[in-house]
């Protein structure tokens, strides 16, 4: 069942998207910050980073199927406000490569809480009368706070060291949580069924292929992104314009959620879940392998609104396969996991086959999506209750 929710509760949901996708934003600076001011190699970089997107992974995977099992106001809270403690904790160690030892468990704890918190915000969008158009307006809220981050935190940085942006972590967690405590909407009753009618029962069980389709966008994309830098250097083109197409690219983010939401009743969701990988799979075969600097910049600067726009598409179709929620409260697993792969599955393919290499991988992966999204469509053709307005 859906459910119409206030402002408020809008307001809330969407402050805890943003406190949960932080770490997606600022996943260069992150980086960045424990190579060159913790002094931390690129495998112990990478290694503590990827700490953290387990525990969202594992939180998510979790607390999924318990959704509608579990006090989620509370769950939600609890979850980012440890997520705040442990980003706390992290800025009070010293910085120097010796600090590994206490900031690898200290990311896989806040992983676990900001996963916990995160995927429950996303079961309870899911659970709305409109999950598509607010899980649209939440992307935009993320594409306003990418800018935010970038265009602050850098300077901080330089400052005052890496540790500000632990506490730039610890307060959009602590923030998260005091929303969720003030106005984390009900969502309906937790002990309710899933559906009622054997058609939607039939429905539900066909989740697993759009999830697998986001996991296969997300693998594109962070499996690509992570050497979008390299290959601009590669190519010989300057540094400041690839930053320049960087920055371009934060603002064009912008765009997808809001156009997703305005589109929702004009394009089937099947039809962008087809569309969406192939042509996510065309942008990386030409920023991979363009030797001119107009066709890259152009595939950069689209690369990640193809992979928003899809995804809000496929979570709009996930709310109404399954609407208890528990679908739409895996999203972190599923965005996750894919980003948790990409660069390791990226840097293999660089060190084999070369860049160029990339976007036939990409393309492969995305012919894998396409596959699930015409079987979904076919099967869902094929139930004699399949709701064709909204599906077809």
């Amino acid at each position: 069942m859906s459910n119409p929710i206030g402002v408020g509760g809008k307001a809330a949901l969407t402050i805890g998207h943003m406190a949960g996708m932080i770490d997606m934003v600022a996943l260069p600076l992150w980086i960045g910050g424990l190579m060159q001011h913790y002094r931390f190699s690129p495998q112990h970089a990478g290694i503590t980073v990827t700490l953290f997107l387990l525990g969202v992974v594992i939180a998510s995977a979790v607390l999924a199927p318990l959704f509608n099992r579990i006090p989620r106001r509370l769950v939600t809270v609890a979850g980012f406000t440890v997520a705040a403690v442990c980003f706390l904790l992290m800025a009070l160690q010293p910085i120097d490569g010796a600090s590994f030892g206490m900031l690898a468990p200290l990311h896989a704890m806040a992983g676990l809480g900001a996963g916990c918190g995160l995927s429950l915000v996303h079961g309870a969008i899911g659970r709305t009368d409109n999950p598509h158009r607010l899980f649209g307006m939440v992307n935009l809220a993320v594409a306003v706070l990418g800018i935010a981050v970038f265009a602050a935190v850098p300077g901080m940085v330089v400052l005052h060291g890496a540790s500000v942006l632990f506490l730039v972590f610890a307060a959009a967690m602590g923030l998260g949580a005091l929303a969720c405590l003030v106005g984390f909407p009900d969502v309906g009753d937790a002990e309710q069924p899933l559906s009622a009618d054997a058609g939607q029962g039939r429905r539900s069980g066909l989740i697993w292929m759009p999830i697998a389709v986001v996991i296969c966008l997300t693998l594109n994309q962070s499996m690509v992104f992570a050497f979008v830098e390299r290959i601009g250097a590669a190519r010989g083109f300057g540094a400041g314009d690839v930053q320049a197409v960087l920055v371009t690219l934060g603002f064009v983010n912008l765009l997808p959620g809001p156009l997703a939401a305005w589109m929702q009743h004009r394009v089937s969701p099947l039809a962008v879940g087809l569309a969406g990988p192939v042509g996510q799979a065309l942008l990386a075969i030409t920023l991979s392998s363009a030797l001119a600097f107009p066709p890259y910049a152009l595939a950069v600067v689209l690369y990640v609104s193809m992979v928003i726009f899809t995804h809000t598409f496929l979570f709009g179709l996930l709310s109404r396969l399954d609407p208890s929620g528990r679908a739409t409260s895996a999203t972190p697993a599923m965005m996750m996991m894919g980003s948790c792969l990409g660069p390791a599955v990226g840097g293999f393919i660089v060190s084999g086959f070369g860049y160029q290499g990339l976007g036939w991988a990409a393309g492969a992966v995305s012919s894998v999506a396409v596959v699930l999204m015409l079987r979904l469509r076919a099967q869902l053709r094929g139930h004699a209750d399949a709701d064709q307005a909204a599906f077809a």
